[in-house]
């Protein structure tokens, strides 16, 4: 399927993070640029795979701006002072990129309507505009029936996509989800996955970035897999995460397809990688 490669809006580069001096993550590097296809709306799904304890979720508090880097820096899109001709980077900060943890954290004595009211706070929106966006998302998310309703009296699934659109509110264009497939049953993936693909549907610099254990999921959803691993050196195994590979599904003609052979023989390619590092 063909498509176009634009300009970076992902850097990450010789990134390294210690807590009480262990390295815990070094040597990342990552680099994802805009892609675009023909009359179909596409943002980027890269999936993050690799064993338990590997850093993963260290990487992704660094990616988010939560914990500082000890070395190395990571850079995104400036969405607010770049345009088409005048790209702008920035050194990512707390509140740049959305999170949503496995708890679907929420405000417990706010509605789905009274959150997302107040993750737009901070817009330059008017108050007509926030309320048709407000309306908008509710209604193509499906939450019409329960918008006023309380976290505790939501499904799982419910107070996800409440969390999920209250970051795309308060942090634009980038979203991490940390294993946002963990304990679900098969209709509750699909409801992720869609949500994901909604995502990306709404403006092609989206970049959705997730972890997950299951490596078929990965394949079959995501347009780049990186694998977090302990790297061997000179024949010694290290103990710190880094990038033991990057798979890029367009470039493999992988992505944007049914899942079929092609996929099958990158599952297995990645599941040997995992289980080496």
């Amino acid at each position: 399927m063909s498509y176009i490669v634009k300009d970076t809006i992902l850097y990450v580069e010789n990134l390294s993070v210690a807590y009480d001096g262990k390295v815990i993550i070094k040597d990342i590097n990552i680099t994802e640029k805009d892609v675009h296809r023909e009359t179909v709306t596409t943002g980027q799904v890269i999936a993050v795979l690799g064993r338990s304890g590997r850093g993963k979720s260290t990487l992704f508090k660094a990616l988010t701006g939560l914990v500082k880097p000890a070395t190395g820096q990571v850079l995104i899109r400036d969405i607010k002072n770049s345009t088409e001709m005048d790209i702008k980077a920035k050194q990512v900060e707390e509140g740049d990129v959305g999170f949503v943890d496995q708890k679907y954290t929420l405000f417990r004595h706010k509605t789905i309507y009274q959150a997302l009211k107040f993750a737009l706070r901070k817009s330059s929106l008017s108050e007509k505009e926030k309320e048709d966006k407000i309306n908008k998302y509710i209604q193509e998310w499906g939450l019409e029936k329960v918008r006023n309703q309380y976290p505790n009296e939501l499904s799982g699934g419910q107070r996800q996509r409440t969390a999920i659109i209250e970051q795309i509110f308060s942090s634009g264009s980038y979203m991490i989800l940390d294993e946002p497939f963990s304990g679900l049953d098969v209709g509750n993936v699909e409801d992720v996955k869609r949500s994901i693909h909604k995502i990306g549907a709404d403006h092609t610099l989206n970049t959705v970035i997730f972890s997950t254990h299951d490596i078929e999921l990965a394949v079959s959803l995501a347009d780049s897999i990186y694998v977090i691993g302990y790297p061997t050196i000179n024949g010694k195994m290290e103990h710190y995460g880094t990038v033991v590979g990057h798979f890029d599904l367009k470039a493999m003609q992988l992505a944007w397809k049914d899942f079929d052979a092609g996929h099958l023989q990158l599952v297995e390619q990645i599941k040997k990688l995992m289980l080496s590092s």
